[in-house]
């Protein structure tokens, strides 16, 4: 017999492919073996392919994208990842949102202004990309904020913050210590969820990962909670006014909100990949880009070019 959990997922599923334009489908974390892929059905569109802009995490770079990158454009859509300050090519810069803002402008100008651009963003890339949508809600057609539902607002965002700054000024014994924290949450020992997900976003969780070479200085760190630290993520979905998929790893402890998100802002989508981790599209590419390919079908379809002639805070 399935569990009430399944039979609602089951009954959700349903009624998407029933109900085409809400495309809402939820799973939440007692619950994660749910796996709602095939239940998304890519929506069709007459215009161009959206333009994409890929923003990274914290303490990566736009070397994470490249799978990525390689599926869009082979799909036909033109794309672009980019380096947030003080990180990849722009290490020598301090971070804050206003410049990564300028960074977001330069990119989603670079796209015809017929062409509808979607801004993919992978935890601080997503907390960007949702502050930017917020406050530019006429130049895009939509967001993909994945592994970034969890509110940074809070206690644990201002005790990273000052555990990052000692880092900063601390030697090379001390970084190894924080670099323990990883061991601490792969083993599964109990750290409050705050915590865990406060971790993951400063990049303490993957310190080691060999797939991420070349982590800039712990600065970084702290310039990014310093600017993140008393802003609500879900603020900004709420202001932002395009639609949002949210895409996150089903062990992935930044999803700690999905279900206020949701509540939040109800026409946003929602895909777990299963298995996969916080770096989701590292961890599970192919699903990772499965699902992508159908967020992508789906805001290109509700993107209308007069959408950019509308005013900045113009009601939907």
């Amino acid at each position: 017999m399935l569990s009430h959990c399944s039979q609602v997922a089951l009954a959700a599923s349903e009624a998407m492919r029933n109900s085409q334009p809400s495309l809402r489908a939820s799973a939440f974390p007692s619950d994660p073996s749910i796996d709602l892929l095939p239940s998304l059905a890519q929506a069709s569109s007459a215009g161009p392919p959206a333009a994409v802009v890929f923003v990274h995490g914290v303490r990566t770079s736009n070397a994470i994208w490249g799978r990525q990158l390689a599926h869009v454009r082979e799909a036909g859509h033109l794309a672009v990842a980019v380096d947030l300050p003080g990180h990849g090519e722009r290490s020598d810069e301090r971070f804050t949102l206003a410049r990564a803002f300028e960074i977001l402008d330069d990119a989603v100008a670079s796209f015809p202004d017929d062409v509808p651009v979607v801004v993919v963003g992978m935890s601080l890339g997503g907390y960007t990309s949702l502050a930017y949508a917020a406050s530019h809600p006429d130049r895009l057609a939509g967001i993909v904020a994945c592994a970034c539902s969890a509110d940074p607002r809070g206690k644990p965002v201002a005790l990273f913050r000052e555990a990052a700054s000692l880092m900063d000024a601390a030697g090379t014994a001390t970084r190894r210590a924080l670099g323990r924290v990883q061991d601490v949450l792969r083993a599964g020992r109990s750290l409050p969820g705050g915590a865990r997900a406060s971790a993951q976003l400063t990049g303490a969780g993957t310190f080691a990962d060999p797939r991420l070479p070349g982590r800039p200085a712990w600065q970084v760190v702290t310039d990014v909670l310093h600017e993140l630290a008393g802003r609500s993520s879900r603020a900004d979905l709420r202001a932002a006014k395009v639609p949002v998929w949210l895409i996150n790893g089903q062990r992935d402890h930044l999803r700690l909100d999905e279900k206020r998100y949701l509540d939040t802002a109800p026409d946003t989508a929602l895909v777990v990949v299963p298995r996969a981790g916080h770096d989701v599209n590292l961890d599970a590419p192919d699903a990772f880009n499965d699902a992508l390919s159908r967020a992508l079908g789906d805001l290109t379809s509700r993107w209308s070019p007069a959408r950019r002639l509308e005013p900045v805070g113009a009601a939907a």
